[in-house]
């Protein structure tokens, strides 16, 4: 089958049947291929998993050898979240289509992100009918607090992970995040790496594994 976004997809090895599926969302002029060097520690323990890795459906402008999920030339926080919302409906029909191929409900379906595919990853796992078996985060931020607030329909259990020295997205953006999951009783467990800037080092994508394999009842 032919999906609506280009991705880079890793199944499970020997044909394995695929009983789960990460969604991995690249960053800013990033791409599929970029965010999917995640899956090469994690298919290891995971071998039932299907990893998907979408390009963004718009070329990133500062990059254009990469993609983007929103633009973000405008210092306009109102087109900001227009454009993400515009990204929102495209990936849910992309999710659809996963779903169908692969005959997977929500809760067989972990979303995760980096920076900006980080903040689709949480709008897309809490507007949602019905709730995925998590989201987790790497260097995110939620967009808009207030029009999440009034969008939100499941409290999919979610990780966000965080680099102290990030200066692209602050550090201050996990904890704003963290109360609002705890404000609106969504199951929330943060992680502030030390050290760390805007990227994913190994410590996070470890921490990130467990999490997984705990939701995933493989532990």
């Amino acid at each position: 089958m032919t999906f609506c976004l280009n991705s880079t997809i890793i199944k499970p090895e020997n044909n394995l049947e695929i009983k789960n599926a990460i969604i991995l969302l690249h960053g800013y002029g990033g791409d599929g291929k970029d965010i999917s060097m995640l899956s090469l520690n994690w298919k290891r323990h995971l071998p039932n998993t299907i990893f998907i890795c979408p390009d963004g459906h718009e070329t990133c402008p500062i990059n254009p050898s990469g993609f983007q999920w929103f633009d973000l030339t405008k210092n306009d926080s109102s087109y900001i979240l227009d454009e993400s919302i515009k990204a929102e409906k495209i990936l849910n029909k992309f999710i659809v289509e996963i779903k169908e191929e692969f005959d997977l409900e929500n809760n067989k379906i972990c979303l995760s992100g980096f920076s900006q595919g980080c903040m689709m990853a949480i709008n897309l796992g809490l507007t949602s009918e019905k709730e995925y078996n998590s989201i987790i985060g790497f260097s995110g931020k939620i967009i808009n607090q207030e029009n999440l607030k009034n969008r939100k329909k499941t409290s999919t259990n979610t990780l966000l992970i965080h680099g102290d020295l990030d200066q692209v997205v602050p550090a201050n953006f996990l904890l704003e995040a963290k109360d609002f999951f705890i404000r609106n009783n969504i199951q929330i467990e943060t992680h502030l790496i030390k050290g760390c800037d805007h990227h994913i080092p190994v410590q996070a994508s470890s921490i990130a594994l467990n999490y997984i394999l705990k939701k995933f009842n493989l532990v």
